[in-house]
C-alpha cells in the first residue's frame, strides 16, 4: 500500500459505492413524511378518511419508488460489460457521474414539481448508476491491486456501502432531513459524492490490466502500473500481464453467449451466480428495508426502533470494516462459511424469539439477534462475493461475468424486496425459517464448489478449474 493507490482506491471506491449505499436506505427513514405528501398533494383518488399508510393508492406508488431503483440496478449490470469494454474502467465510472446528476434532479424537485413520476423516474436512473458501479468498481479494484492485498481493497465497497446506508438513516432522521421541507435536500446528497469523484478520478490512471490486455497500449500499462506502485519494481507485474495478454489472443474476449457455452466457464459462472444470490437470499435485505417494523413487532416503540436500526447500521459498518482486515488472513471460503453459519444460527433463534415479544426481555434478545443477523452478514457474506466474481475470471470474461453476476445479485435483490412483506403477512415470523433452509443450501454449495483464491494469480485459479473438469 502507498498514498497513490490509496489515492485511487478512494477516487473509485468511495464515491461509487457512496451512490449504492446511500440510494440504498435513503428512502426507509422519511418514509411516513414521503408518504404523506402522495396522499395529499400528489395523488388524485385518494381517500383521505384514511391514514397514508394505509391507502392503497399510496403503498403501490411507494413500492414502485422503492423496487424501481432494483430494476435500475438490474439495467446497470446488464450493461457493465458493454460499459467496462467500451469506454474502459475509470473511463465508465466518470461517465456513470452524469447518470446522478439527472436523477438528483428528478428526486429533487419531485416536490416542487408535485410529481410521483419525477421521483419514481429518478430513483430508476439512480439505480442504473448503483448497477454499473457494482459491476466497475470491483473490477477496477482488482485490476490495480497487488495480489497480497485484492481481497482486503476489495472488500473497500461493501465497507463504503454500509457506512453510506448509515448515513442515510441518520440524515433521514426527523431531527436532521427526515422531514417536509428536508427529504428533496435528502435525495440531493449523493450530487456531492458524484462531484468530487468526478474532480478526483480524473488524477488515478486507467486499469493497468485494461490498457495492456484490451487496448495494447504497452507503454501506457507501465506507466499506470508505475504510478499505482512508487517505488515497488513492476517488472514481475508486467510478465505476468504479457502472459495473461498471450493466452488472450488465443481465447479471445468472451462475449455473454460464449460465457455459457464454454465448458471451462461454467463452473466459476455457476459459483459467480451462486455467490451472488445468497448474498440476497441470505435475508439480509429484508433486515436491512424492515428493521424498523421488525423492531416494532418485537414491542418497542416508533423511535426506539429507529435508534435500534441505527445501532444495527453502526454494527455492519464495524464489522465490516473487521472483515477487510480478516480476508487476507483467513481467506474467502472460511469467511463465507462462518457467515452464513452464524446467520443460519441467528435465523432459527430469531423465528422462535419472535413467538414470544410479549415478554419484555424477549423483546430486547430480538434485537440482539438482529444485530448478530447483520455482524455474521458483515464477516464474509457482504463484502467477499463483490470482488469474489473478478477473482474466478480472466481478463477477456471478466466484464461479461461481472455483467452477468452483477445482474443476478439486483434480481435477487429486487425478489426479496417484493415477497418479504407479502409472506411476513402470511406466515409472520416464520419467514427466517425460509431463510434459514436457503442459508444451509448455500453453505453446502460453497464447502463443495468454492475454491479459495486467497494468494493466487488468475492463471493459478483457472488451471484449479481446468484441474476439476
Amino acid at each position: 500500500m502507498n498514498p497513490r493507490l490509496a489515492f485511487a482506491i478512494i477516487s473509485s471506491a468511495c464515491w461509487s459505492a457512496f451512490q449504492h449505499g446511500y440510494n440504498t436506505g435513503v428512502l426507509n427513514a422519511p418514509q411516513a413524511v414521503m408518504s404523506e405528501w402522495l396522499h395529499k398533494e400528489v395523488l388524485s383518488g385518494t381517500n383521505l378518511t384514511l391514514a397514508a399508510k394505509d391507502d392503497p393508492k399510496v403503498t403501490t406508488v411507494w413500492s414502485v419508488a422503492v423496487s424501481i431503483y432494483c430494476v435500475g440496478g438490474m439495467v446497470g449490470g446488464v450493461i457493465t460489460g458493454l460499459v467496462a469494454d467500451r469506454f474502459g474502467r475509470k473511463g465508465g465510472l466518470l461517465l456513470n457521474n452524469i447518470l446522478v446528476f439527472i436523477a438528483v434532479v428528478l428526486q429533487s424537485f419531485s416536490k416542487a414539481a408535485n410529481s410521483s413520476e419525477m421521483l419514481i423516474l429518478g430513483r430508476f436512473i439512480i439505480g442504473i448508476n448503483s448497477g454499473l458501479n457494482a459491476g466497475l468498481t470491483p473490477m477496477y479494484l482488482s485490476e490495480i491491486s497487488p495480489v497480497s492485498l485484492r481481497g482486503s481493497i476489495g472488500t473497500v465497497y461493501q465497507l463504503v456501502i454500509t457506512t453510506t446506508i448509515l448515513l442515510s438513516q441518520v440524515l433521514g432522521l426527523q431531527a436532521v432531513l427526515g422531514t417536509e421541507t428536508g427529504w428533496p435536500w435528502l435525495l440531493a446528497v449523493p450530487l456531492l459524492a458524484a462531484l468530487v469523484q468526478v474532480f478526483t478520478l480524473p488524477l488515478c490512471p486507467e486499469s493497468p490490466k485494461f490498457l495492456l490486455l484490451n487496448r495494447g497500449a504497452e507503454l501506457h500499462a507501465q506507466r499506470a502500473l508505475n504510478w499505482l506502485r512508487g517505488d515497488v519494481a513492476v517488472h514481475g507485474e508486467m510478465e505476468e500481464m504479457h502472459q495473461e495478454a498471450e493466452k488472450n489472443k488465443i481465447s479471445k474476449k468472451v462475449t455473454l453467449t460464449e460465457l455459457f457455452r464454454k465448458q471451462q466457464l461454467r463452473q466459476p459462472l455457476l459459483i459467480a451466480m451462486v455467490i451472488m444470490v445468497a448474498q440476497q437470499l441470505s435475508g439480509i435485505n429484508a433486515v436491512m428495508y424492515f428493521s424498523t417494523d421488525i423492531f416494532q413487532t418485537a414491542n418497542l416503540s416508533k423511535t426506539q426502533s429507529q435508534y435500534a436500526t441505527l445501532g444495527m447500521g453502526a454494527m455492519n459498518v464495524m464489522m465490516t470494516l473487521i472483515s477487510l482486515l480478516l480476508v487476507e488472513a483467513a481467506g474467502r471460503k472460511t469467511l463465507l462459511l462462518a457467515g452464513f453459519s452464524g446467520m443460519l444460527v441467528t435465523s432459527v433463534a430469531l423465528c422462535v424469539a419472535m413467538l414470544y415479544t410479549s415478554v419484555v426481555w424477549v423483546s430486547y434478545l430480538c434485537i440482539a439477534l438482529v444485530i448478530l443477523f447483520v455482524v455474521m452478514f458483515a464477516v464474509g457474506p457482504g463484502s467477499i462475493p463483490w470482488f469474489l466474481v473478478t477473482e474466478l475470471f480472466g481478463q477477456s470474461a471478466r466484464p461479461a461475468a461481472t455483467s452477468v453476476a452483477v445482474t443476478v445479485n439486483w434480481a435477487a435483490n429486487f425478489i426479496v424486496g417484493l415477497s418479504f412483506l407479502p409472506l411476513t403477512h402470511v406466515i409472520g415470523s416464520n419467514t427466517f425459517i425460509i431463510f434459514a433452509v436457503l442459508q444451509f443450501l448455500f453453505i453446502l454449495f460453497i464447502a463443495f464448489k468454492v475454491p479459495e483464491t486467497k494468494n493466487k494469480t488468475i492463471e493459478e485459479i483457472t488451471a484449479m478449474f481446468r484441474q476439476q473438469m
